[in-house]
């Protein structure tokens, strides 16, 4: 699987029965197509959770996995509002428009003015990395079926999101030299038609795994930020 980063081995409490445990061939299949549902839907609305010592932040939008591209209001919780308003992001590069009060929802169309863009920083920064991977959920074509379980991927366990049945599966490198499931592995949660409805991973950078949930509202088309064309 293309996301390859550091990650946090999870279980909720309530999934039954436990695993981990190699993967069945449906299983297999499911989760290689996973990243590849994202791309044929287009887009996905989300809502990406990430974890600060000063209280996390809360971006609540839309990623179109075929521009590349995600927009979103972001939200400070606990002490931190430092970083509250719109957010748009690709590969490279993070526009943010600052906002004291902002919307519960993203506009459908950016504000013409006030936008701030940088690059996206690929290390030390929660915020950076999480947007990453929330984009990387996403590819053009379905991985390997056969590879992922030589790979370390598993099942994990069972659970209700939203009143669906999903499954816990553990991505590629989720097993230790001596066999057993370790940390190592970003850990999904997938239906039975291969839809990805929750990822969990950790990032180097924060101490609790940033938790990215599907179809948490309705998906809104992504538009530029005006006068900004990102490289991807």
């Amino acid at each position: 699987m293309a996301v390859a980063v550091t990650a946090f081995l999870f279980v909720d409490s309530g999934s039954a029965p436990a695993g981990p445990r190699a993967l069945s061939s449906d299983e297999a299949n499911r989760l290689a197509v996973t990243r590849f549902r994202n791309y044929q839907a287009g887009g996905r609305a989300v809502t990406i959770n990430v974890p600060s010592t000063a209280g996390g932040l809360t971006i609540t939008g839309s990623i179109d996995y075929r521009g590349k591209v995600g927009y979103g209001v972001v939200r400070g919780t606990g002490r931190d509002t430092s970083s509250d308003g719109l957010i748009e992001w690709s590969a490279t590069t993070v526009s943010v428009h600052p906002m004291a009060n902002p919307p519960e929802k993203a506009p459908a169309r950016p504000p013409e003015s006030g936008w701030y863009s940088r690059p996206l920083q690929k290390y030390g920064s929660s915020l950076d990395s999480s947007l990453a991977i929330a984009l990387k959920l996403g590819n053009d074509r379905p991985d390997n079926a056969e590879l992922l379980p030589q790979n370390g991927a598993a099942w994990a366990g069972e659970d209700r999101l939203d009143g669906r049945e999903v499954d816990i599966m553990t991505g590629p490198s989720a097993r230790t030299k001596s066999g057993t499931a370790g940390e190592g592995a970003v850990r999904y949660w997938i239906g039975s038609d291969g839809t990805m409805y929750r990822v969990r991973v950790a990032v180097a950078s924060a101490s609790q795994p940033v938790v990215i949930d599907f179809d948490t509202q309705k998906y809104v088309p992504v538009r530029p930020v005006p006068g900004v064309t990102p490289a991807r």
